[in-house]
């Protein structure tokens, strides 16, 4: 998930906001800070409080809460999209919609609880929320979704002030107990004491107390000074679980009677199963029944080895579609001649036509990058068992209420009766950001009586993966009798996530995510054309892919001025430079990048050094809405600079590697059985620089 999303969806309607004003709840009013206090069940303090976007206004720090007994519901009740519980033996329990998959925000996120809380943080734990957007949307994104590395963005002052609210509310609860001042007591470790009587209390003590206070209005935040764990280097909680091999991922689920899917998919997008012939399969000992569905067959076994073995047993024939020639030249030529077309204008700043006509020197590329799969650690996977009357599924992903929605769909359940078990995840990048393989396990399973896992092979994940779209940049620039850019002009041409993955962020034939970081360079070019062009990869499925738009963006614009550099006869870092003067932070950065990579020494024989900048414009714009730690972080450059100048130092070296891994990728890609032919790509290597190139055209090196 991208910036560019985290943007065009500041300016887009969604249907949960439309239905929240149809019945009198303002998107405003829901996004206010809100606390609620009640008892918990089985005894305990329960808060429950809204999780507000950065950019709504937090100062009132007002209950919006139907009910509230210090201010009056407004036209509707409020429902918070997060709790924190405290129960009678003082155990912190946090439930959200952030689902961990390697980030660390089931460490990052309780160390904001713990911080206000005054409690230790290894007493505070955080359980799966439940799939409801109605409760657990976060409003930077839209839904209820973890991605585009926004959870400490948007939790960063709610989690604080509800931890802070607690912590008020049971040194209330102890001071009452004791009849004093409450302003003589403070919360320690978990405890409120009270110096002068030199008495003590434990949370839990306290809990049922605090849950009929009315909740405070106004609680102050800790100063950033007095921090005690946030801003600290701690053991993530997580760890010991992941270590012992206690920790439950997706992969991990046993339930009673469970049984196990191998899958085979048709090699064709867009194809479906002609026929198969099961009889040899259903000879091998534990296999139970072959399972047909649209585009796909499986074989049920009683373990994974009895179903593969059955899988590779059966005798399929599949109707391949209108893809099934279609061929890597294809995609490629239809890209090249959506190029010529004019596109959605993403950034257009002065009169590039003129600037061209007075240009000395002109310079033209064409940069294509190729479909990249996620590979994601943990294989696609889903557990489900469909009833006469319910649903269950068992996974790690990052869209709970997709997968229930998805699940829906097939069995024609009501929400109600959709149970989703969600976990750990093995590796997202994205890929689970999709539900497609819960649409088709839960197809799987309505034809078994029992609970089904369905496991993809890595071959099948690979094949039949959602990828990276493969994208044609077509890229020129005029220089003045200097070398420098008086015209700059990109065209991004690809597949667009965001027109199916969120129609609304899809405006005016422009994607967002896929001119992100080229709509908004840090350099100085006066006259700059930006447009896209969308042309859909024919049935090849496209997704986000870890680090979105910048991944691929920053690749070829930081190419392509090194070729200004090199045609200008100006050292890359220098060039840079000289670009760099209206932004001063990036000036600062890539100069303390380059003191520390000791850029301009002599390089050992075999290694070489190169030189990228990257400025999102979450670092820029957005800090006015930064807490002060995180923008004491961004003020961190020198820190930043020094990861830049350890990758210069390796680049080098990587490549080698990196090359002889893509081809090793290519020629194994190019003896499968896949039709899909989502990287069969022919490319030559410059002897001098390492880079693909072909008629000064140039592909992104494939790192696997």
């Amino acid at each position: 998930m991208s910036q560019g999303l985290l943007d065009a969806y500041k300016g887009a309607k969604r249907p949960q906001a439309e239905a929240d004003e149809a019945r009198g709840v303002s998107r405003r009013t829901f996004l206010k800070f809100g606390v609620s206090v009640g008892a918990a069940a089985g005894g305990g303090l329960l808060l429950g409080f809204s999780l507000p976007a950065v950019s709504q206004d937090q100062k009132s720090g007002k209950s919006v809460i139907g009910g509230d007994a210090n201010e009056a519901p407004q036209n509707g009740v409020f429902a918070p999209n997060a709790f924190i519980q405290i129960d009678t033996a003082g155990k912190v329990t946090l439930v959200i919609p952030k689902v961990e998959m390697g980030q660390g925000v089931y460490t990052s996120i309780p160390m904001l609880i713990a911080e206000e809380l005054e409690v230790p943080l290894d007493t505070v734990t955080l359980d799966h929320a439940p799939p409801d957007e109605k409760l657990f949307t976060d409003p930077l994104l839209g839904g209820q979704l973890t991605g585009g590395s926004t959870s400490i963005r948007y939790a960063w002052e709610p989690m604080r002030r509800a931890g802070a609210t607690a912590r008020t509310l049971l040194v209330s609860a102890a001071a009452q107990q004791w009849q004093v001042d409450a302003a003589s007591c403070h919360a320690q470790a978990g405890q409120v004491i009270h110096a002068a009587s030199n008495r003590s209390i434990g949370y839990g003590q306290l809990v049922e107390a605090a849950a009929k206070l009315p909740a405070p209005q106004n609680v102050p935040l800790k100063n950033p000074k007095d921090f005690k764990i946030i801003g600290t280097a701690v053991k993530r909680l997580d760890s010991p679980e992941k270590v012992d091999g206690t920790a439950m991922f997706g992969l991990d689920v046993r339930v009673p009677d469970m049984v196990y899917a191998a899958i085979a998919n048709c090699p064709v997008f867009g194809g479906t199963l002609a026929s198969v012939d099961d009889t040899n399969a259903k000879k091998i000992p534990g296999v139970r029944q072959v399972v047909k569905i649209d585009n796909a067959v499986a074989v049920i076994g009683d373990h994974t080895w009895a179903a593969k073995r059955g899988l590779q047993a059966l005798d399929i024939k599949w109707n391949e579609g209108a893809d099934a020639k279609l061929s890597m030249k294809q995609i490629v030529d239809d890209l090249a001649n959506a190029s010529q077309r004019n596109g959605a204008v993403a950034r257009k700043d002065g009169d590039v036509v003129h600037a061209f006509s007075n240009a000395k020197t002109r310079v033209d590329a064409i940069y294509q990058q190729p479909f990249l799969a996620h590979a994601t650690m943990e294989p696609i996977n889903c557990t489900v068992h469909v009833r006469a009357d319910s649903c269950e599924v068992w996974l790690g992903s990052q869209v709970p209420t997709r997968v229930r929605d998805a699940a829906m769909a097939v069995t024609g359940l009501p929400a109600d009766k959709i149970i989703v078990h969600n976990h750990l995840i093995g590796g997202g990048f994205g890929r689970r950001l999709e539900f497609d393989m819960v649409t088709q396990a839960v197809k799987i399973a309505k034809q078994v009586s029992t609970p089904v896992k369905v496991l993809w092979t890595r071959e099948e994940d690979i094949q039949h993966d959602m990828y990276r779209p493969y994208y044609y940049d077509k890229i020129s620039a005029g220089l003045d009798a200097n070398g420098k850019p008086l015209a700059w002009q990109h065209r991004i041409v690809g597949s667009s996530i965001l027109a199916r993955f969120a129609p609304p962020a899809f405006k005016n034939g422009l994607d967002p995510d896929a001119v992100e970081v080229a709509s908004d360079l840090p350099y100085d070019l006066p006259n700059q054309l930006v447009d896209y062009v969308r042309q859909e990869p024919h049935a090849i499925p496209t997704a986000f892919w870890r680090g979105v738009g910048p991944t691929r963006s920053t690749f070829v614009v930081e190419s392509f001025i090194d070729e200004l550099a090199a045609e200008a006869k100006a050292d890359p870092v220098k060039y840079r430079r000289d670009l760099l003067g209206k932004t001063p932070r990036a000036l600062n950065v890539l100069n303390v990048a380059a003191q520390a990579a000791d850029w301009g020494s002599a390089v050992p024989k075999g290694q070489g050094r190169g030189v990228s900048s990257c400025m999102r414009s979450a670092a820029t714009s957005r800090s006015s809405s930064m807490s002060p730690w995180s923008r004491a972080r961004w003020r961190s450059s020198a820190w930043f600079a020094r990861s830049i100048a350890a990758w210069s130092s390796i680049r080098t070296r990587w490549r080698r590697r990196c090359r002889a891994a893509s081809s090793s990728a290519l020629r194994a890609r190019s003896t499968a059985r896949s039709r899909s032919r989502t990287a069969a790509c022919s490319r030559t290597t410059s002897p001098t620089t390492g880079c693909c190139v072909s008629t000064r055209r140039r592909l992104s090196t494939c790192i696997s």
